[in-house]
């Protein structure tokens, strides 16, 4: 792999509870915690042991992450603000927290960073 380009924007996501039950065993797949956090530019979000996010969850997550990229607001789909938006699990078990953060750097479509050939 060869990353070339420096994304727009950091996004990271951290399991924030569950909506029943108090553990993971028995009720998460993915054996996530609360307080497990994963993080991404571009490719799935990983966490510290780089492992990657639940699969399920990134069905969900990359079309909000690409809304952002493209310069929309959560705030349109009842995210807490443009940057963040609690979502829940398609298992209806864990809740997460996502949060993007700026980095000044040139859209990737926008920006002339795509050149024809």
């Amino acid at each position: 792999m060869k990353k070339w380009f420096d994304e727009e924007y950091e996004f990271a996501i951290t399991v924030k509870g569950y909506l029943r039950g108090d553990k993971t065993e028995g009720y998460c797949r993915n054996g996530e915690e609360i307080g497990d956090e994963y993080h991404s530019t571009y490719g799935c979000p990983v966490n510290k042991q780089n492992q990657g996010i639940c699969p399920k969850l990134m069905m969900i997550v990359y079309p909000i992450m690409e809304a952002i990229r493209s310069g929309g607001s959560l705030k349109n789909i009842g995210g807490q603000d443009d940057f963040e938006k609690d979502i829940v699990c398609p298992d209806g078990c864990v809740v997460f927290h996502l949060s993007a953060k700026p980095l000044g750097n040139a859209n990737f479509y926008t920006g002339n960073i795509v050149h024809e050939t």
